[in-house]
């Protein structure tokens, strides 16, 4: 095993899950039941476990009921009655997922401006495709009151800042901590400059950015941060050399743990064993969100690696010589826009109480909550505990074979 997407946590939830149905079929439950009766209440949190790691906030139960409502399972016996006048077998899976989010260490973040009044942001963690550079300038824009087009994200390059780079969806936590840490030097930097500049004569200068343009004012007069920090540029004061630019290091403390239900309904043809997925919808807990649009992104991008895992990407050697048969993309199944459905997303906020932002992070939830929500579906359908991924149509229907 190595860092895929989730390192580790989508197979450790795929075994609980996976179990929990299990459990539930045996035991006489439905796999909502036995979900509910072992997910912790709010009032029960924060929560240590076994291994001394504490749950600092959510609320499993409510989310888990939003889910189910939002996937209309009250409907899904009609819906099954529908495929199988079709001649198909409908099945249902539930996951509800928690997993962790390393926001632990340290991470530094560095805030320059250029002489004519555009911001660069310097951080340590590097977007993938992920839109860190778009959240990070809205932060820093709603803090600092500048223009979110003035704003360039620098990424990556150690002779900037020396941070932890981008892993086990931490990025928001850390780098965003970081950077909100900057954003508030600057204000403070900006709150003694100011005062000189607009010769306050002791009083108190007040900073705001409520109306998207950050302003430091005393009294009937005022300069905006930007203007600020071009006159710095231009005209340095005593103690001001490098004008506005400042720098901060954010240290986590704890990581955050992002929670959801995930619902997946499969239809599978008896005859060829191949399994078509109908529906999907996935409720989350990421505490905070800062772009909703992105998080959706993320979620889907997620799910769609975890059906992949789920319905057809194997690696297979040849039995006599041990040769990796599936060594390219032209062997090794990877999933396309075809095979996958309409991913319906939504979160709600309930925000974490281990970092000023309130984020838990979302980056690999998807993956996370996706394996066992369809291999719970496809089981559902064939009438069987359990079986091994990948679902691929020999062996789903050499399952169907033996069930019947």
């Amino acid at each position: 095993m190595d860092a895929y997407r989730g390192a580790g946590r989508p197979e450790a939830a795929y075994l609980m899950e996976r179990l929990m149905d299990i459990a539930a079929l045996r035991c006489g439950l439905s796999r909502a039941e036995i979900r509910k009766r072992n997910l912790a209440r709010p009032d029960e949190l924060p929560m240590t476990n076994f291994a001394g790691v504490q749950f600092d906030s959510g609320n499993y139960p409510h989310i888990l009921a939003e889910g189910l409502k939002r996937a209309d399972i009250e409907g899904f016996p009609a819906r099954r009655r529908q495929s199988l006048a079709r001649g198909r077998k409908r099945g249902l899976g539930i996951a509800y997922y928690v997993e962790i989010t390393f926001s632990v260490g340290s991470e530094p973040a560095a805030v320059k401006f250029t002489d004519n009044g555009a911001v660069e942001l310097y951080v340590g963690t590097q977007s993938n495709g992920q839109g860190h550079e778009t959240a990070f300038a809205q932060m820093l824009a709603e803090r600092l009151g500048v223009p979110f087009e003035s704003i360039t994200v620098k990424q990556g390059d150690t002779d900037w800042v020396n941070g932890g780079g981008t892993a086990g969806s931490r990025s928001l936590n850390m780098a965003g901590g970081a950077l909100l840490l900057t954003a508030d030097k600057v204000i403070e930097k900006g709150k003694a400059a100011a005062g000189q500049v607009l010769q306050a004569g002791g009083e108190t200068i007040e900073f705001s950015a409520a109306d998207g343009a950050g302003r430091f004012v005393v009294k009937d007069r005022s300069i905006t941060l930007t203007e600020l920090a071009v006159t710095l540029k231009r005209d340095a004061l005593p103690g001001f050399e490098n004008g506005l630019d400042s720098a901060a290091t954010h240290k986590g403390e704890a990581s955050t743990f992002p929670n959801g239900c995930h619902v997946c309904e499969v239809e599978v043809d008896p005859d060829t064993g191949k399994v078509e997925i109908v529906s999907y919808c996935v409720l989350d807990d990421f505490g905070r969100v800062i772009n909703p649009m992105l998080v959706a992104g993320q979620v889907q991008g997620g799910v769609a690696q975890g059906l992949g895992q789920g319905l057809m990407e194997e690696v297979v050697y040849d039995r006599g010589n041990g040769q990796l048969l599936t060594a390219s993309f032209a062997d090794y199944a990877m999933p396309r826009a075809d095979d996958l459905p309409d991913i319906t997303v939504a979160h709600e906020e309930i925000p974490c109480r281990t970092n000023e932002l309130g984020a838990k992070g979302c980056g690999e939830a998807g993956t996370v909550g996706a394996m066992p929500a369809l291999i719970g579906a496809i089981t559902d359908a064939l009438g069987v505990e359990h079986i091994d991924m990948p679902a691929t149509p020999e062996r789903v229907w050499r399952a169907l074979k033996k069930a019947s």
